[in-house]
């Protein structure tokens, strides 16, 4: 008897270093996404990881990826009843988080870095399961989700403005597949999700994926990929933990992919010009979307990363030729007369992240280029033009020794907004792009920062955290389309009119047993809501902004088997 209990034993050991070793983190999972790069800054630990090219795959050795936590009960233990390998050793399988997730927005649509649920107001839910299996090198992660969204009608740009800004406002977002709402019905919709077929080998993998990728150091946003928008079809091959060579560690990742439409108008209803309808049709050709994160540890400073990123697409029937799949290794072609778009929408940036391992904080900077046209003299000149940037730092505090509590500090910045008008005027917006005219998405959603074109972001966050459990408080400062407001407003010498939402929210995630619960309870107070001033008729030289309130309310909940 105590023989056949050794016997098990070793079976279940040696299942958790097959299939939990090959396991990755999905892009925004509840609590556990950030506890590996907090862990990092804590304690050290995995100082090699960059934590800049996600998914996530964590060298758990002898423990579950989901119980990363030592002082959990379920700590280096797979349940025997949710996981089988066969008598061999050669195949293992097992069952992945179930994951719910719910949202209500009660006035308008707000929130990004949510996958494959949509910007929508009222009642939207998202959940997800699934199976990952082993065999040899080869590894089946099949993790569908499916979302449900109301889709509730609301005060949206089309209510109030007239049809010469509305013709402004189609200017930008005919060249960007973002409508503002998905349809006038219940929206309803089911996903591969978070699924992979891969051949693992060493630190290196390479298969076909519909995972949410982030690429780049930021927390609330990433320049060039982050999970705003579902997950995409694409060819992969990344790493799964640093390659070690003589001058430091590298990880990275080349993706080719295909990128899907929305099919929707940018207003619903769409709005006209002296009765002509202002929306140009987009064409409905798929886009083939090829990109390259790289990210070095120089093995002289420990925990300092660099890295950059490139990302190009075009649409399908343009492709000919190795140039066009595979064009981040041709150098930047210059705008011309004869070819003035090059049927391209390219991106690229480098960035940094430095992990203080003593003072248990951390600095990120990422800078981008939007379709970059410039010599290289005027890029050095103007490096405002056409840029964007992310910057970012984390300080944890600690709190209760003995109890293993901490305080943590964020600090992050985003500025997409152009710096120039006549850059404006001419559509040289981040994500937008007048040939490629969905721009940079996927199923109407930016495959980058979340916050969309010409916006800036300020955020500060506060938060207790002991192991998976966290509360905190958190502070925004959110800049709509401010290229916009500057193409539509600009010349009337109206200054009012920034679009400008201020938020405080209570954010909060919890584990208990086999479960992680997760809320959020957010207040916004939109300044200027949609751009819009609200004239008084007894005095026309006085206008107040539109106010607008919005209570957004997240809870979920995460079952580990």
């Amino acid at each position: 008897m105590i023989l056949k209990k050794s016997v098990w034993a070793c079976i279940m050991l040696a299942c958790a270093q097959l299939a939990a070793h090959a396991q990755s983190i999905p892009v925004g999972s509840t609590a556990l996404d950030d506890y590996y790069r907090r862990q990092q800054l804590l304690n050290g630990t995995d100082s090699l990881t960059s934590f800049t090219a996600r998914p996530f795959f964590p060298d758990t050795r002898n423990r579950n990826v989901f119980y990363p936590d030592n002082t959990e009960k379920n700590f280096n233990k797979l349940d025997p009843a949710t996981t089988y390998q066969s008598v061999n050793g050669k195949f293992s399988i097992m069952l992945l988080p179930l994951q719910l997730q719910t949202q209500i927005n009660s006035d308008h649509p707000y929130g990004w870095n949510d996958g494959a649920m949509i910007p929508a107001r009222g009642l939207q839910t998202m959940g997800s399961a699934g199976f990952f299996a082993k065999y040899g090198i080869l590894t089946v992660q099949f993790r569908p989700e499916i979302v449900l969204a109301a889709n509730s009608d609301f005060d949206a740009f089309n209510t109030n403005h007239y049809e010469v800004i509305a013709a402004r406002y189609y200017d930008i977002y005919n060249n960007i597949d973002l409508p503002v709402r998905f349809g006038l019905n219940p929206y309803a919709r089911v996903y591969w999700g978070q699924s992979s077929i891969r051949l693992n080998y060493k630190s290196l993998s390479f298969g076909l994926s519909t995972e949410n990728l982030w690429w780049g150091p930021g927390l609330r946003n990433s320049l060039l990929m982050s999970n705003s928008a579902p997950g995409f079809k694409h060819l992969t091959l990344n790493t799964t933990k640093p390659i070690q060579t003589p001058i430091g560690s590298f990880e990275g990742q080349f993706i080719a992919g295909r990128l899907e439409n929305s099919g929707y108008d940018p207003l619903a209803p769409g709005r006209t010009f002296f009765g002509n309808p202002l929306y140009v049709p987009k064409p409905t050709d798929w886009r083939y979307l090829s990109g390259l994160v790289i990210t070095w540890q120089p093995k002289w400073v420990p925990g300092l990363f660099f890295g950059l990123t490139r990302s190009a697409q075009t649409y399908s029937k343009d492709l000919s030729g190795l140039s066009s799949y595979l064009p981040f290794f041709a150098p930047y072609r210059k705008v011309s007369a004869e070819d003035p778009i090059n049927k391209r929408d390219e991106r690229s940036s480098i960035f940094t992240r430095w992990v203080w391992k003593q003072e248990q904080a951390e600095v990120y900077f990422e800078y981008g280029t939007n379709n970059n046209t410039n010599t290289l003299r005027n890029t050095f000149l103007n490096p405002q033009d056409a840029r964007a940037y992310i910057f970012g730092l984390r300080k944890i505090l600690p709190f209760n020794r003995s109890r293993n509590e901490n305080i943590m500090i964020s600090v992050e910045a985003t500025q997409m907004a152009e710096t120039s008008v006549d850059k404006i005027v001419a559509g040289n917006e981040w994500y937008v792009n007048s040939y490629v005219r969905q721009g940079y998405t996927n199923r109407g959603e930016s495959l980058g920062a979340g916050i969309g074109p010409g916006a800036n972001l300020q955020t500060l966050d506060i938060s207790w955290f002991k192991g998976l459990k966290k509360i905190g408080l958190q502070f925004e400062r959110y800049l709509h389309n401010d290229d916009f407001y500057y193409y539509a407003y600009y010349d009337s010498g109206d200054t009012r009119r920034h679009w400008v939402d201020l938020s405080i929210g209570a954010t909060g995630e919890w584990n208990y047993k086999n479960f992680i619960f997760n809320a959020k309870i957010l207040g916004v107070q939109s300044i200027n809501y949609q751009w819009y001033l609200i004239q008084h008729p007894e005095d026309p030289y006085w206008v107040d902004g539109k106010i607008a309130y919005n209570l957004q309310v997240q809870a979920g909940l995460t079952y580990r088997f």
